[in-house]
């Protein structure tokens, strides 16, 4: 009788203690019991954003004034750190504010790569189809033989094999270069994944975005037509909540909005050309890197500074979503070029990750 109910005791005493209380033993010194903290989602159709401070963190107080001052210096227009989904560093600088939309530009890809995995694990379209299969033959120029090549994974893996020299997608400009699969070559036409994706559901591309993903993680934004291109508008924090959804694996609060065995695809090497690009992400801390309107491989990680798990939307001008699975860490940068006018890349990158490594180390 004595040994069950001193069992009964432990099991009360141990289910009794709150997360972060001490427990003694006669012979051992308190220990802290840590239980990871659950990852923290805002509430849909509210402006409501927990925090979390620079103090409670443990971090450098003292790196935060030369951070913000860099980002001004640079012409950003807004930055936000989330950590565990909470607001640690929020700022607007040059006139913009919290409820201003801006581009995303070429960040905006990752939001085209997810939905076309959604409407994968939805069954409406396959992404090792070819592109023929959804939009017809004859959406570019080559012969029949080698337009079949190019699948909707050539699209997301920037290997199709058109010719990269001009920006245009409209039949005429999509011109043979290789066979697809066999150089990776940045280029407009993964935007024609948002005709695939709206054919194969027969809706429009932005009702299907709208419905499928945008709402249900609580974005704000719009698509708009911008030359040869389709540009996402929205405000900081909607990029910010899309950061964290991938973040996440897909997962916003207990819905699984992107399958993870599509995510985890999306946010790996894709192809043996290009070693830091998946499905129009890139990816830090590989071996070695392609840029736009280059064939040279560059040796080493994108982003020295950056961490080896970062994988990044990277848009002109310096749009920016950083998500780094290891700190639990999503930082977003919008604004005006910070050295000229880029496609992705830019030197900024390395120096602003000099700068948000000061508060941590």
């Amino acid at each position: 009788m004595k040994p069950i109910l001193l069992s009964l005791l432990s099991i009360i005493f141990f289910t009794s203690c709150s997360k972060d209380e001490v427990m003694l033993t006669p012979t051992t010194a308190p220990v802290l019991i840590s239980v990871e903290e659950p990852m923290y989602y805002p509430t849909i159709g509210s402006s409501t954003w927990e925090t979390k401070s620079i103090q409670t963190l443990g971090w450098n107080q003292s790196a935060v004034q030369p951070l913000l001052n860099y980002l001004v210096l640079k012409n950003s227009k807004s930055f936000i750190i989330l950590i565990n989904g909470k607001i640690v560093i929020e700022n607007y600088f040059n006139g913009h504010d919290a409820n201003a939309l801006w581009y995303w530009a070429s960040a905006g890809k990752t939001l085209t790569s997810t939905t076309t995995g959604i409407a994968q694990q939805e069954g409406l379209l396959n992404i090792n189809n070819s592109v023929s299969q959804y939009l017809g033959t004859g959406w570019t120029s080559e012969n029949l033989t080698k337009e079949n090549l190019i699948t909707c994974k050539n699209l997301l893996t920037m290997t199709s094999g058109l010719d990269d020299t001009t920006d245009a997608v409209d039949p005429a400009s999509l011109i043979y270069s290789t066979d697809a699969g066999t150089k990776w070559a940045y280029h407009n036409v993964y935007v024609k994944l948002q005709e695939v994706v709206a054919n194969a559901s027969r809706q429009t591309w932005s009702n299907y975005f709208n419905t499928k993903l945008r709402d249900k993680i609580g974005m704000e934004g719009n698509w708009i037509q911008s030359g040869n291109n389709s540009v996402y508008r929205s405000t900081t924090r909607s990029m910010a909540r899309f950061g964290l959804l991938m973040l996440n694996k897909g997962k916003w609060n207990s819905e699984q909005i992107l399958n993870e065995n599509y995510f985890n695809e999306a946010t790996n090497t894709s192809q043996a050309i290009n070693q830091s690009y998946g499905y129009l992400w890139w990816l830090n801390g590989k071996s070695s890197y392609h840029l736009p309107q280059s064939q040279f491989q560059y040796p080493g990680s994108i982003i020295p500074n950056g961490a080896n798990d970062m994988f990044m939307a990277l848009g002109k001008n310096d749009q920016k979503i950083y998500i780094i699975p290891s700190k639990k860490m999503v930082v977003i940068r919008m604004g005006d070029a910070a050295d000229g006018a880029n496609l992705a890349l830019s030197d900024f990158d390395n120096i602003l990750w000099q700068k948000i490594n000061a508060l941590y180390q």
